[in-house]
């Protein structure tokens, strides 16, 4: 044989080699493309799987996060008002043991002290603009005010003492008369009864014609009742007795005696007997 043709036998024989070979190779890759798809879907499948609980445990843990966050918020929160309360506290604590150090009618004085440099000032600037003090002070007070400060100054009816029968008896009528309140229907119903002869004149004849109501004495009956009851509290002077014993050093132990023998006179009267007498035991 020559060589030409052991070539070509050569060549057919590694041609079929490599044929045997790829079919081969194709079966087995037939064969294992399931198992390796399977074990791919596995671990597709696993890591999916794992993902999703990385998910759900992100998703479980983030509302308890975000709860614990607000938490340590809050107590930040609570913690700075209490440093702040504590200062203000602590502030309060000073201010009041300085209030409590200081006299006790200090604030009046303080504001009376305040009130009267707010006057001087005032009355320096009127006179630098040429001005009464006492009018603009005017200008500046309400009727109101003015009435109120009025009253106070002024009291009504004063009572100053007893100066003779006949102040006592303005006073008295002055008394009676703010008691008085006007009826109108009984003064109405006078009027029609008595006609002309309600507004008198010099000629007119109305005396002992008038018939006071019930309602009117008992209220007269009243005031003279308390008349009485107030008079019966009256205190007078005690006139002095020059035929009294001295049984004292000066004017305090006189009222002291007095006030002695009024409570326990009745009790020692036999034993201050026998003393005066001499024949006391």
């Amino acid at each position: 044989m020559s060589c030409r043709a052991l070539e070509v036998v050569f060549l057919i024989f590694i041609n079929f080699y490599f044929f045997l070979r790829s079919s081969v190779f194709i079966s087995c890759l037939t064969v294992s493309l399931p198992v390796f798809a399977t074990r791919r879907g596995t671990t597709m499948a696993s890591c999916s799987e794992g993902s999703r609980t990385a998910t759900e445990e992100e998703t479980t843990e983030s509302p308890a996060a975000q709860k614990r966050e607000a938490r340590l918020r809050k107590f930040r929160e609570l913690h700075f008002k209490r440093n702040e309360a504590r200062k203000l506290n602590h502030q309060e604590v000073v201010e009041e043991d300085k209030r409590l150090k200081l006299p006790t009618n200090w604030e009046a004085k303080k504001a009376r002290l305040e009130w009267e440099l707010a006057e001087d000032q005032k009355k320096k600037d009127c006179a630098d603009r040429g001005e009464n003090y006492d009018q603009v002070k005017l200008l500046e007070i309400t009727a109101d005010d003015a009435e109120r400060w009025e009253r106070k100054k002024k009291k009504k009816n004063p009572d100053t003492g007893f100066a003779g029968y006949a102040e006592a008896q303005l006073r008295q009528y002055q008394r009676l008369t703010k008691q008085i309140r006007p009826d109108l229907e009984s003064y109405e119903k006078q009027r029609q009864e008595c006609g002309e002869d309600f507004y008198p004149t010099a000629n007119s004849l109305i005396h002992g014609t008038h018939v006071p109501t019930k309602d009117g004495i008992d209220r007269m009956v009243e005031d003279v009742e308390k008349q009485i009851e107030k008079r019966a509290k009256y205190s007078r002077r005690r006139a002095y007795n020059d035929d009294a014993d001295i049984d004292y050093i000066n004017e305090r132990n006189a009222k002291f005696n007095k006030k002695a023998e009024r409570f326990y006179g009745k009790y020692t009267a036999e034993i201050k007997q026998n003393l005066e007498r001499g024949t006391a035991v």
